[in-house]
């Protein structure tokens, strides 16, 4: 008879996707393991930013974490689009109503770095060469075979098992899951690169040009990703072949014909080439299988939104699945409303990160103009600018429409069910401290003592301040919004308790 080694959760892929997850997973107590293919760690810059919204979620992980990342990155402020010498847009982050008003540039390397070493924090270390060979679903949870780095092979019995293993997850083709989309017929060049730009506050730079687009995002100083689209000969629109990879002297000339004048490239620490692909799953999940990051979702590199929508989705599902884990809710409502709210989100990614790359490489003298003209006419309007900083930046990210959400009447009280939280209101960030419990809002010394004692496992005695004046709140462990209703409504809370419990277990030990 087969042993299988026990946990509660095992994830394929240990990318930023995978390692938050587990770190997030471990905080809140949950016996995880984590396995990945690779012999060692991404040394790659590879994913470069990382947005407001994601640093605020980052903050909630160990005290001091966010501000690890950002003494290991670029906080960068403002976003400029220019067609020649002219400017078109200007995006000043600094106004962004977040503790971390800036994009923090970065590298993914030591995005997984920081992310590896708060893991082994939790004493979870990441099980390198050792590959998911297969998997199969029971009554009680997964079976799994995973292929370690000596050729031995070993059985694992989990209550999860979460891909987070890229664009060719195993753990979705094992699930026979389409990944409808496509891949765009543009080529791309990358490089890391020295630029002579000037020593001032370095800025995430775009320059529409005649012949197509050309993007420079700062590393250090001096140090930036050049990013380029390619017109290929004879390719007759078939992405996907092998396009070469790019030499200095390839940078340079699109330097020179897109970019500020006098720009000149040195010490190329990175060059690459690239196709895009957008596509995505229908559902997040199977029983008790589950996709986040590439695996369920990949994007169009503008706005640099997909590794910030996958380490969203581990900080979306950690908590569910703590609670789930624990038999306090409804295991099926909260699998349910993680794949309605993250899919929604990539569908939103997928549509914007589209319609930015169509706009950036648009041809044709007339088409160009237009563009040119409608986006300074619409940018130069303070409310539009404001709220395309507040996309790019991800804090008007919101789950409407989620089962796990309910808006009481109180319509004219923000922030609304499913929006985020305001930050800064309470002295820890909510889901700080290893905590899965949800919190009040509220002008109340004290809720009613009902409902604390009904649902101890789920909601903190303390109360944090009412944002408004005449209404009060139920706050997620992840920050958004589960109950907006009128001051003194407390039947409200206790019906949503009531709904997100039905099938669970309150009190019941892992």
């Amino acid at each position: 008879m087969e042993v299988y080694k026990k946990t509660n959760v095992l994830i394929v892929g240990a990318g930023p996707v995978g390692l938050t997850m587990a770190a997030e997973l471990a905080r809140y107590g949950l016996s995880v393991r984590i396995v990945d293919r690779s012999r060692e760690r991404s040394v790659q810059s590879k994913a470069i930013v990382i947005w407001p919204r994601t640093l605020e979620l980052i903050d909630r992980m160990e005290p001091g974490l966010a501000g690890r990342f950002i003494e290991a990155g670029l906080a960068v402020s403002d976003a400029r689009v220019f067609c020649g010498e002219e400017e078109i847009v200007h995006l000043d982050l600094g106004r962004v109503d977040s503790p971390y008003n800036f994009a923090l540039m970065i590298p993914q390397s030591e995005t997984e770095r920081l992310m590896e070493e708060l893991l082994l924090r939790y004493g979870v270390k990441v099980e390198r060469q050792t590959e998911l060979i297969s998997f199969e679903q029971t009554s009680g949870g997964i079976n799994a075979c995973i292929s370690q780095a000596d050729g031995s092979e070993e059985r694992i019995d989990s209550a999860w098992l979460i891909g987070c293993d890229g664009a060719h997850s195993t753990v979705r083709h094992q699930l026979g899951f389409e990944f409808a989309g496509k891949t765009d017929a543009t080529d791309w060049y990358l490089a890391d690169v020295d630029l002579n730009l000037p020593a001032n506050p370095p800025e995430i730079r775009i320059d529409w040009h005649s012949s197509g687009v050309l993007l420079l995002f700062p590393l250090s100083k001096v140090r930036y990703r050049v990013i380029a689209n390619v017109q290929m000969q004879n390719n007759s629109g078939n992405a996907g072949h092998s396009l070469p990879v790019p030499t200095l002297a390839d940078i340079q000339e699109f330097l020179t014909e897109r970019g500020p004048l006098g720009i000149a490239a040195s010490n190329p620490r990175w060059l690459s080439s690239f196709t895009v692909n957008e596509r995505k799953v229908d559902k997040y999940y199977e029983g008790r299988v589950l996709l986040a990051g590439d695996a369920a979702h990949v994007h169009s590199p503008a706005g640099g939104q997909g590794m910030n929508t996958g380490m969203q989705d581990a900080f979306n599902l950690a908590w569910k699945l703590s609670l789930a884990a624990r038999g306090a809710c409804s295991a099926e409502l909260l699998c349910e409303s993680y794949s309605v709210e993250r899919s929604a989100v990539a569908a939103e990614v997928l549509k914007a990160t589209g319609r930015a790359t169509e706009l950036a490489i648009m041809k044709g003298s007339f088409r160009q103009f237009v563009r040119n003209h409608l986006a300074a006419a619409a940018m130069g309007v303070k409310f539009v600018n404001h709220a395309a900083a507040d996309t790019l930046s991800e804090i008007d990210i919101a789950y409407a429409g989620s089962p796990l959400i309910s808006n009481a009447g109180a319509d004219h009280l923000a922030p609304h069910a499913g929006h985020r939280a305001p930050a800064g209101n309470v002295n820890l960030p909510v889901g700080a401290e290893s905590s899965d419990r949800f919190i009040m809002f509220a002008n109340a010394e004290k809720a009613p003592q009902q409902l604390l004692d009904s649902y101890a496992r789920l909601i903190d005695p303390e109360l944090g301040p009412a944002f408004q004046p005449g209404g009060m709140w139920l706050v997620r462990p992840d920050g958004y919004v589960a109950v907006s209703t009128r001051e003194g409504d407390w039947q409200s809370i206790f019906r949503f308790f009531e709904r997100i419990t039905q099938g669970g277990q309150q009190g019941q030990a892992l």
